[in-house]
């Protein structure tokens, strides 16, 4: 059989040609480049092929010509994951199908506050689409520009609504996925109720494509909020923020869209990375909240917020804060914490973690893993800032600058050590948003108890029983290294 360079069977790409339409399969190493390397570029692989459906009954026929050829499966939506779930760990016999293509809207019912679209759909499209019908869809991520539904599904995405909202789970109606076998499922309902046995579309969700291929959603919208009132708060401490969340639970009950914490270091990161972008607020505070409180219809959100605001800064929970007064303002404050990310970014490779806790020790956890991390690596930079409403903190941990890849890469897996201990203490999780992936499969089986391990097991072994479906992701289902 024949091998090119990189250990990858020209013949095996011969026959997925000969197997499939030829404008559907990819086999040039440039071409597959953009689909084999991580949303960071931390790493990059390759694969036998990347096949690029543009209908069900193309991904249906993929599927079976992989399985027909020994292949294993990788599904990629947007390729913007941040645990490897999406990229391949042995490219001589794994195959990427990519959902790019299938990105039709195929219905808007805005008086069934529902949709369908395909799994290739972008974010931000799909938001835009709906929009037009005065509808909204309310995931929100930072990657909305580039992420797709299908992967959102997979990944169970959260992102900055999931306090009002909830994760990608409480907004998907229905799923049609093609089974590790090539057949069909067809549950693309709309229905709101539907108590007819076990809900199969769950068994997909956050699946992150070990059980099978989604290829289109049916997703739950709401009225569009006409009204959006954005805030930037600073605050004596982190604890005042846990306070100000509760207070704004009771008071904005789930107008409330929105509450996100950043340290002081969040404004020099975001500078580095957008250098003219305005400072909002002259003081320096110890914790700062980015508020949102969204509605439509009768409801005066302005007049909520300013009020809201009146009182918490009276009683001294608040000491300083600026309102919004336009779209591009509210822009411009979301801005910092988008602009964080890119800022750690340039500073070269890091510990980003994804943990949750439970919100009331929140504060807590944030002052216990930050002072761990310090005793542990005092030349190390902690970074903590997240989702307040759900409990979900991203402490990220940056080396310091000029050390070797290897140096670099071993102050990384301390810190990741230190952090993971600290969260277990917690009884919080290692995974709150980005899924598993391969990145933290180890971390995740040293933690899965027996039961749930063999109920994820049996899952696996009913559904895709020859093992092609992502394997590598999750879990090791195979107990081989």
């Amino acid at each position: 059989m024949g091998a090119n360079v990189m250990g990858i069977s020209a013949d095996l790409q011969a026959s997925l040609c000969a197997a499939l339409n030829d404008d559907m399969v990819l086999t040039d190493a440039d071409e597959m480049l953009r689909f084999c390397r991580d949303w960071h570029g931390d790493v990059t692989s390759s694969a036998v092929a990347v096949l690029r459906p543009r209908s069900t009954g193309d991904v249906s026929a993929a599927v079976r010509a992989c399985r027909t050829l020994n292949l294993s499966i990788v599904p990629q939506g947007g390729n913007t994951g941040l645990v490897l779930g999406g990229i391949p760990d042995q490219p001589a016999n794994q195959v990427i199908i990519s959902l790019e293509r299938m990105n039709a809207i195929r219905n808007i019912d805005a008086d069934d506050f529902s949709a369908i679209v395909e799994a290739g759909c972008i974010l931000s499209e799909i938001k835009d689409w709906v929009a037009d019908k005065d509808m909204y869809f309310p995931l929100a991520l930072g990657a909305q520009g580039s992420c797709r539904i299908g992967g959102n599904v997979s990944t169970n995405a959260g992102g900055i609504n999931v306090l009002r909202y909830g994760m990608t789970r409480e907004l998907v109606l229905g799923l049609e996925v093609v089974l590790p076998d090539g057949t069909i499922f067809n549950g693309l309902s709309t229905l709101r109720k539907d108590n007819r046995g076990i809900d199969l579309k769950q068994l997909f969700i956050g699946a992150e494509g070990t059980l099978g291929i989604v290829t289109a959603v049916s997703i739950k919208l709401t009225p569009f909020p006409d009204q959006v009132v954005t805030a930037l708060l600073g605050l004596n401490s982190l604890d005042d923020a846990i306070k100000l969340y509760r207070r704004a639970r009771r008071d904005c009950c789930d107008l409330m869209s929105a509450f996100e914490f950043m340290p002081p270091l969040a404004f020099v990161l975001a500078k580095e990375a957008i250098p003219d972008l305005p400072m909002p607020i002259a003081g320096d505070y110890a914790a700062y909240v980015l508020m949102e409180v969204s509605g439509s219809g009768l409801v005066d959100i302005s007049d909520l917020m300013e009020r809201f605001l009146g009182g918490v800064m009276e009683d001294g929970l608040v000491v300083d804060g600026v309102i919004a007064a336009s779209q591009a303002q509210a822009r411009n404050l979301w801005l910092f914490r988008e602009g964080m990310n890119e800022g750690q970014a340039k500073r070269g490779s890091h510990l980003r973690t994804d943990v949750s806790v439970p919100l009331s020790r929140l504060a807590d956890f944030v002052r216990d893993a930050e002072q761990g991390v310090s005793d542990a690596l005092p030349d190390c930079i902690s970074v903590s800032y997240g989702h307040v409403g759900d409990g979900n903190v991203h402490l990220n941990v940056l080396p310091p600058p000029g050390l070797s890849p290897e140096e670099a890469a071993t102050r990384i897996y301390s810190a990741k050590t230190v952090v993971n201990a600290i969260v277990d203490s917690y009884n919080g999780s290692i995974s709150a948003e980005h899924g598993i992936g391969r990145l933290k499969r180890v971390d995740f089986e040293k933690r899965l108890d027996p039961s749930r391990r063999a109920l994820l097991t049996a899952l696996k072994q009913a559904i895709d029983p020859s093992m092609v479906m992502n394997p590598g992701c999750q879990l090791n289902f195979t107990g081989t290294s």
